[in-house]
């Protein structure tokens, strides 16, 4: 295990290593933009959820990312495109709005996403937002959402509960997949640029 990065509640992930930030980027198509550590990995060794810091600067301009745990894994990301495309997103809402345990629950979970992008911005971070009338933006919750009734993107509320497993919904989504990472068979990530098998062959 490399360098950690100290979270919230005294709980740590890994710093994002060159290797690690190769391998999101082929995962997402891209380069990731202000992700700083590895919250979850696959038993392979890969990324599996990356944290992304609340804000990134270029001078005066900014992004505020309203995704603290951003699913990375292309296995988990495709599942889940699926459960959404069968109608996940309402189906899981309209069990929010029919069981008020699950909604409590729920509600907690925003509340705990929020305080803890929060916490990762320095003084001078939330200077600089007070500074530029910016302050509202971080008070959504999963996934940027301002409502605690709606659900918008399960791939945001796996990544919260494989992070920090306090997420009712990412729970739920995480009972109806299959499985939460490659078969050994066919390992996705090991088809990186540079990379080859961790632990098991693809």
């Amino acid at each position: 295990m490399g360098p950690l990065l100290v979270l919230l509640s005294g709980r740590a992930v890994d710093v994002l290593a060159p290797r690690d930030r190769a391998t999101v980027a082929w995962q997402l198509g891209r380069p990731p933009v202000a992700a700083t550590g590895v919250a979850r990995r696959c038993p392979y060794g890969y990324p599996q959820v990356v944290v992304t810091h609340p804000l990134h600067r270029d001078g005066e301009r900014f992004v505020v990312f309203p995704t603290l745990f951003w699913l990375s894994c292309p296995f988990l990301s495709a599942a889940v495109a699926r459960l959404e495309a069968a109608g996940g997103v309402k189906r899981f809402e309209s069990r929010l709005a029919r069981d008020p345990g699950l909604a409590a629950r729920y509600r907690a979970a925003h509340d705990a996403y929020r305080d803890e992008r929060r916490a990762l911005l320095s003084r001078e971070e939330l200077d600089f937002l007070r500074n530029a009338s910016a302050l509202g933006r971080l008070e959504t919750g999963i996934a940027g959402l301002a409502s605690p009734h709606r659900v918008k993107c399960l791939h945001a509320h796996l990544a919260h509960f494989l992070a920090r497993g306090e997420n009712p919904i990412g729970e739920a989504v995480a009972t109806e997949l299959v499985q939460l990472f490659c078969p050994a068979e066919r390992v996705v990530c090991a088809g990186a640029p540079g990379e080859g098998p961790r632990c098991c062959p693809p």
